[in-house]
């Protein structure tokens, strides 16, 4: 994708926005919705966007390494460095890095700009190391959909190739459409979180993510507000995820899930799982708990038999 077709106002955003959700096509072509942060690591010229992910997110990587066309959601200015009212789509391809011991010395100030002073030291480096140790995800950029505002309402501008039509429906899962957790518990743990998004699979493969409101539950699941004219017709597997985030996105609450879309006369989503999270916005405690979570995930992902070492490349 050459320079010409990444525009100013788009290059503010990447290069300005705390955090972004990181979109990865499931084996059945579902959507998982994962937040990353964003470090404004890209090159217009070669038309790539890079983020990166801690070794210790070993699912993540997998759905990476099956299929690597991946989107990322620029949707939220909260904690960010840019103004822009737009709401910005990434869609492209990935190829994951070898693990990278100490990669935020390599991004050097954008990394502190992001993420906060590093913590080093006799205790806290090597407590830090597997957090500090990550796996690049180079995304050569397909295209590019910019919304006029953040509720993605009106008419998108697509930068690349035009989009695809719809995708037809998807066949049903054996287990049945409907919920598979108490989707009444998590209606109002959704509904308490800013920002919400909803994730499919175009036609071309690529995710497709938008933003998303809540009114009410029923027996068939959840009731999404959508915009305008985004969603297919029928019936399709889908993430969705809801979330905060503070400063330097130590204190976070995440909700992800999994499950069914339905967007008939009402716009229904049943969960079919569900996982979630919290982090202490606490400096300390935040360093303290990623440490474990970090050695917790590394151990699971061995224990699984998961390949984290080799890279990976479309």
């Amino acid at each position: 994708m050459s320079s010409a077709l990444w525009p100013d106002v788009v290059d503010d955003i990447i290069g300005g926005d705390q955090a972004v959700m990181l979109a990865t096509v499931t084996p059945a072509r579902g959507v998982v919705l994962t937040p990353v942060t964003n470090f404004a690591a890209r090159d217009r010229d070669a038309g790539t966007v890079t983020v990166n992910s801690s070794v210790g997110g070993w699912k993540k990587l997998e759905r990476i390494r099956r299929d690597p066309r991946v989107a990322l959601a620029f949707h939220t200015r909260l904690h960010g460095y840019s103004d822009r009212p737009e709401y910005v789509l990434v869609q492209g391809t990935a190829s994951l890095s070898a693990p990278r011991d100490d990669y935020p010395a390599s991004l050097g100030a954008d990394w502190e700009r992001f993420d906060g002073p590093r913590a080093t030291g006799p205790f806290w480096g090597p407590w830090l190391r597997p957090y500090y140790t990550r796996v690049v995800i180079d995304i050569a950029v397909e295209r590019v959909v910019v919304w006029p505002d953040l509720s993605c309402e009106g008419a998108p501008e697509v930068f690349g190739p035009r989009l695809p039509g719809p995708p037809p429906p998807q066949k049903a899962p054996g287990l049945g459409t409907g919920p598979r957790i108490d989707h009444a518990k998590a209606a109002p743990r959704l509904e308490s979180l800013p920002d919400a998004l909803l994730g499919w699979t175009g036609t071309d493969g690529f995710p497709m993510v938008i933003p998303v409101g809540f009114s009410g539950q029923d027996a068939d699941g959840l009731l999404l507000h959508v915009p305008l004219g985004v969603l297919p017709d029928g019936g399709r597997r889908a993430g969705l995820t809801a979330h905060s985030f503070s400063k330097f996105v130590q204190g976070q609450h995440q909700r992800v899930h999994t499950g069914w879309l339905d967007s008939g006369p009402q716009v229904h989503y049943a969960p079919h799982t569900e996982l979630a999270y919290r982090t202490p916005p606490s400096k300390l405690l935040y360093r303290l708990g990623i440490g474990v979570a970090m050695r917790v995930a590394l151990r699971r992902a061995r224990s699984a038999g998961h390949d984290i070492v080799s890279p990976v490349t479309p």
